[in-house]
């Protein structure tokens, strides 16, 4: 499963090492989680949506206690007058994907297998309860100081904003619970399915020949260029992890370059000046010869890797969907276009005739 949700974070959502040790530890302690689906639940079972706030760089020394999912299920049983029936994974992507299992066996609780994004994105509002047209009527954070903060946002918009200066004041990296909402309410809200999605794609290279060929297959994946890390600029500010990373093609790749540029996430591939994918499509970096994903936090000069990209949910290429997490939403000023679509558009030049990056000007 964190190999999946590794594959899932597009080089976010935190490092699957920590919330694998966690897990490892509340299953010893606590006993197995049982996955349950959606349909299972009765309409009025409360579903708890957890996920770790911050820069994965800070996430990955601030550990989260065990009392932080304890807090936050005690505040939502208060305010809601009931506890918490099962756990969900706000995102499947990284270890927001994985210490949901920790959450969960230090509850009591069983694991949905759904989450509200299908991979990993940088901001609250990035999520399909959001995209379904949920309000974000409560927020509740906890923090490794024992510090517990419940926020009544206006919106989703405010949501972030608000969640994001709680988060920076609690050192960049905190627990949060948000868009808490019924089993009734859920259906059509949330991504059903991808704790599973990530269980197969983690179990996809065990034993495998070749790792990267039968991940690629997995995902249905292109493979954008195999290569060198050459240059990596990566920043902390505001409670994300900013910057880029440079990759050099070898072997059949050599003469070509190709730049991401990050949000926490991986959210644009350009080559020669095109784009060859964008949020909300996956991109993800890999280990060449082990196919494990490598966060942004990780990525170290002199590594060799190979940059894979694939399509996001259905949900989020709607007009929502995009306008949520879609170029626009961070700051690029082109329309999106599939990733399928820039595979196919034009196999002269490296294989895509795609957006030029001149019209991705004025990112924030």
């Amino acid at each position: 499963m964190a190999r999946g949700c590794a594959v899932l974070g597009t080089g976010g959502g935190g490092d699957v090492r920590t919330g694998v040790l966690a897990a490892k530890g509340a299953i010893r302690a606590y006993g197995p989680v049982p996955l349950v689906r959606l349909d299972t639940l009765p309409g009025d079972a409360l579903i708890l949506p957890l996920s770790g706030i911050g820069a994965p760089t800070v996430g990955h020394e601030m550990i989260h206690s065990e009392e932080e999912p304890k807090r936050i299920a005690e505040e939502v049983e208060r305010l809601f007058g009931r506890p918490p029936s099962a756990i969900m994974s706000a995102e499947i992507g990284g270890e927001n994907g994985v210490s949901p299992v920790a959450w969960a066996a230090r509850l009591g609780l069983p694991l949905l297998d759904a989450d509200g994004m299908g991979r990993a994105f940088p901001e609250v509002q990035m999520v399909s309860m959001y995209v379904a047209g949920l309000p974000a009527d409560v927020v509740v954070m906890s923090d490794v100081a024992g510090n517990v903060v419940t926020i009544r946002p206006v919106d989703g918009l405010w949501s972030e904003r608000l969640a994001r200066a709680v988060c920076v004041a609690s050192g960049s990296h905190a627990l949060m619970a948000d868009y808490i909402l019924t089993a009734e309410r859920a259906h059509g809200a949330v991504i059903e399915g991808t704790v599973t999605r990530a269980l197969s794609i983690g179990r996809a290279t065990e034993g495998a020949a070749d790792p990267l060929r039968a991940l690629t297959a997995e995902l249905g994946a292109a493979r954008l260029i195999t290569g060198k890390l050459t240059d990596v600029e990566r920043r902390t500010t505001g409670g994300f992890v900013r910057g880029s990373a440079t990759i050099e093609g070898t072997g059949a790749d050599r003469g070509r370059t190709l730049r991401l540029e990050l949000q926490n996430e991986n959210l644009v591939a350009l080559e020669g000046g095109r784009v060859r994918a964008v949020v909300p499509d996956l991109i993800t970096v890999v280990d060449t010869e082990t196919a494990g994903a490598v966060q942004t936090e990780a990525l170290r000069y002199g590594q060799r890797v190979t940059v894979l990209a694939w399509a996001c949910d259905p949900l989020w290429r709607t007009a929502k969907g995009l306008e949520t997490a879609g170029p626009s939403a961070f700051g690029y000023t082109h329309e999106y276009v599939p990733v399928e679509e820039l595979e196919t558009a034009g196999a002269s030049a490296f294989g895509h005739d795609s957006v030029p990056v001149e019209e991705l000007e004025g990112r924030g």
